[in-house]
């Protein structure tokens, strides 16, 4: 099986081009202010209309007001929501979307357990966890924490690059990986030599597992 890929915290135009050229399956767009990757609704709309048909759209959102994403969802074309923060399985429905949810891998966590209260998630992202961020630390966790049988809902986080990716598709197995620090020359703007790179690593596990 290929694994899937998604570019997250895309900011400009031809950060979208790029990671479209180099095959990405989903481009992510930021709604959470403090992020140094965070977008206007404005923005991602513009941003979103570079998405060519079969790329799919995934607006990220932290605790945020159900208005709001709303709004986001009525004026970008989301095809995907992501929750990474705090949210309950019950703040995770309603839009008419599908959705997946964060899971912060720390020590001694029982992802299996945490997976079951959120059954109804298309995927179930695992990033590294901190205290102060909501994502995109940069930082790997121990990939021996994810549970075998859970890795066709997985999509893997944290700290991923272009050096780690294949050993991690091949130790994990996840049905998808995520990627942001690892493909940017600078918070916000991806180098688009990273993200090839990135894509020649997922191709290289993909021949491995």
């Amino acid at each position: 099986m290929r694994t899937r890929v998604k570019i997250c915290g895309l900011t400009r135009e031809q950060d979208v081009a790029a990671a479209v050229a180099a095959g990405a399956d989903a481009m992510g767009f930021v709604f959470h202010p403090s992020s140094p990757r965070a977008v206007s609704i404005e923005t991602a709309a513009a941003l979103a209309a570079r998405v060519p048909a079969f790329v799919t759209v995934v607006g990220l959102f932290v605790d945020a007001d159900p208005d709001f994403i709303g709004e986001a969802i009525r004026r970008v074309p989301l095809g995907l929501l992501q929750f990474h923060g705090h949210e309950q399985p019950e703040d995770c429905t309603g839009f008419g979307r599908p959705w997946i949810k964060a899971i912060a891998m720390r020590d001694g966590i029982d992802v299996q357990a945490v997976a079951g209260g959120y059954h109804g998630a298309a995927a179930l992202l695992l990033d590294t966890y901190d205290p102060a961020l909501a994502g995109g630390t940069g930082r790997r966790f121990d990939w021996e924490q994810v549970p075998a049988a859970l890795a066709p809902r997985i999509i893997l986080a944290g700290g991923l690059s272009a050096e780690n990716v294949a050993d991690a598709i091949v130790r994990v197995r996840p049905y998808a990986v995520d990627v942001s620090g690892g493909v940017e020359s600078a918070k916000g703007l991806k180098d688009h030599r990273k993200i090839n790179d990135f894509m020649q690593g997922v191709r290289d596990g993909d021949h491995r597992r």
